[in-house]
């Protein structure tokens, strides 16, 4: 090959750094001349300012810089007309139309919704931590914050204030600790302000977060749902048919009848219930050795118990997650305890029931898999 076409098969290799694509697959090449080892690169970005300009421009110069032969790369950016952007959404989706990935039949992704019967026994902290987990064992990880009202994931992850890249109606979840992260909070024009949807609205927002974001290929997607039983719950069980639910409850015996109402509601539009986690359970304080039951005992069993009696198969008790000062302070610091204090007891716990949800029960005989030769 010359050297045009040295350079021209280089540029195959470097990806964008949001859609994981081949810059040359995605059309973002305008222009490439080269004259006695100098090199000048047009490049058309999807947005005006798009944050990651400066990676592409690293990425794009180390690659052709590394061509025997090329003496310098000058790099100049533009960006992508209305049919140009249009032609990058068709590529990621595919060649279809807007749709709920999830929601197809040849998707190979687990979708598990976390509920809760109430609010405070914190679930969206299970949320983030289960994710932050199964993406360390390797999996490759999405959480869609479906409490619209009380939404706290962008907290918990290390993301607060931050805003996905949007390609008019397609947009690019933000990533942390290896998860991929969308909100309602990262959409408000400020974060104060206060969401107040009704029912047919809730609907229709659940389904632009599913629909509207370029999630890839993901092998386990937590949606963390408000708490209750209400319009979003009922909604996931319709745009997502396959999706499985998680109850969280707290030992108290109160908090476990409330919570069994979560497994009920999942049962009646047909979800899976696939387990219970106890959350704030009973610790050993570190200075007298003494077990305390901050919040009582059983409720995690008793819940676990009368769901396996709804059902009619067992639902698992999956773990007991410690009460822990750990957990609270990683969450407010936006690093998740498994990664903050990996040793403590919660981050032991939660990361021995991601090993327990991991392991797919249902086999894959018969599912197409998306192997392109």
């Amino acid at each position: 090959m010359n050297l045009l076409d040295q350079i021209a098969e280089a540029l195959t290799a470097v990806q964008d750094p949001e859609l994981h694509r081949s810059i040359t697959e995605l059309g973002m090449v305008d222009d490439l001349n080269e004259d006695d080892g100098n090199v000048s690169i047009t490049l058309l970005l999807t947005i005006s300012g798009c944050p990651m300009q400066d990676r592409l421009r690293t990425d794009i110069t180390n690659a052709v810089s590394a061509i025997t032969g090329v003496k310098s790369v000058n790099l100049n950016f533009g960006v992508m007309s209305q049919e140009q952007r249009d032609n990058v959404k068709k590529i990621m989706r595919n060649g279809r139309e807007k749709f709920i990935p999830f929601a197809q039949p040849d998707s190979l992704t687990r979708v598990i919704g976390i509920a809760s019967g109430k609010g405070g026994v914190g679930k969206s902290s299970v949320t983030a931590n289960l994710a932050v987990a199964a993406a360390n064992k390797g999996l490759r990880v999405g959480i869609l914050d479906a409490d619209v009202y009380g939404h706290s994931i962008p907290r918990l992850m290390g993301l607060m204030g931050q805003r996905p890249t949007a390609i008019d109606q397609m947009f690019i979840p933000l990533e942390s600790f290896g998860v991929k992260t969308v909100s309602m909070e990262m959409f408000k024009p400020e974060r104060s302000d206060a969401v107040a949807y009704r029912g047919p609205l809730l609907h229709r927002v659940l389904e632009q977060l599913l629909s509207d974001a370029y999630w890839g290929d993901l092998d386990l997607l937590l949606i963390d749902l408000p708490p209750g039983t209400g319009d979003l719950a009922i909604s996931l069980g319709q745009l997502i048919p396959t999706s499985e639910i998680l109850v969280v409850t707290t030992p108290q015996v109160a908090a476990a009848e409330v919570a069994e109402r979560a497994g009920r509601i999942a049962h009646q539009i047909h979800q899976q219930v696939i387990g219970v986690i106890e959350n704030m359970s009973e610790y050993i304080d570190p200075t007298s050795g003494v077990v305390i039951s901050l919040f009582g005992s059983g409720g995690g069993e008793e819940t676990a118990k009368r769901l396996s009696q709804l059902v009619g198969s067992d639902v698992a008790l999956l773990g007991k997650i410690p009460f822990s000062v750990d957990l609270r302070l990683g969450g407010d610091a936006g690093v998740p305890v498994v990664i903050s204090d990996p040793d403590s007891p919660s981050a032991v716990a939660l990361n021995g029931i991601a090993e327990k949800l991991i392991k797919r029960s249902k086999s894959l005989l018969g599912v197409r898999l998306g192997i392109a030769t």
